[in-house]
């Protein structure tokens, strides 16, 4: 990861799962951020003891209250991520929060498309939306030049599974809901690299594989934990080509 130096970051989704595993491998860095921000809805719960944990040996993580999908909640977070940042901006931005129900064509409802809906593609807007002062801050005092995750990034967490013309695993499971999202996701991403690139923030979707966590399933061929090192090797090659693409954990390009 060499040339990758990011001053601040914030996950969020990051009780669990690949959210977890981000947050584990940032703190484990050899330059690691001054900041690294691990949002949840509860950080008091025992579903967050492991972050509570990692706090205790790491003063540079921040545990943060968040539902992405409740906006006056959001704005309450960013108030607090911003008076602990002391004027600096929030350089990358992980959408990592997101829900997935069993769900086929004849079992889809109209509350589980709607719940889904809520926090894998609203949320991540919400988010974005309020924080983007603080990742405008962050490219407006960065000295590089271009885009890339060390100077302002979103990244939003997707999957292949939402690729229209791919339709990973669709014998596995249909998962309707959870597909729609992510494709939805996807369009989301494109339209912040269009409505953020001039402001220096760079904008991409990242599929982080098939991966062994509550979401995903015992049977999925890769852990956490290299997934999680996989989606930080590739920070460091994303550039403005990258901007509202869609990529893999292990950096290939994934069709729409």
């Amino acid at each position: 990861m060499a040339g990758f130096n990011v001053r601040s970051v914030l996950v969020t989704g990051a009780n669990r799962g690949i959210g977890l595993e981000l947050v584990k491998q940032f703190l484990g860095k050899s330059n690691p951020p001054k900041w690294v921000f691990a949002t949840c809805r509860d950080p008091e719960g025992m579903q967050a003891q492991e972050l509570q944990n990692l706090a205790s040996r790491h003063p540079n993580l921040g545990i943060v209250a968040l539902e992405v999908t409740d906006p006056a909640n959001v704005k309450t977070a960013a108030a607090r991520v911003e008076k602990h940042l002391k004027g600096s901006g929030l350089n990358l931005l992980i959408n990592n929060a997101g829900i997935l129900r069993l769900t086929t064509l004849e079992t889809e409802t109209l509350e589980d498309m709607s719940l889904v809906y809520a926090t894998n593609v609203i949320g991540p807007l919400l988010v974005s939306q309020v924080f983007l002062h603080l990742l405008k801050k962050a490219a407006q005092q960065s000295t590089q030049t271009g885009l890339s995750c060390s100077k302002a990034a979103i990244v939003n967490i997707s999957s292949e599974g939402g690729s229209i013309s791919k339709l990973f695993a669709w014998q596995l499971g249909q998962v309707i809901s959870y597909r729609c999202s992510k494709a939805a996701l996807n369009m989301l991403t494109k339209c912040q690299s269009l409505g953020y690139g001039g402001d220096g923030i760079l904008s991409v979707a990242v599929h982080p594989g098939w991966v062994q966590t509550d979401m995903g399933s015992p049977q999925a061929p890769l852990t956490g934990e290299a997934s999680a090192q996989g989606i930080l090797n590739v920070f460091p090659t994303l550039t403005e080509k990258d901007n509202g693409g869609f990529v893999s954990w292990e950096g290939k390009d994934l069709p729409w």
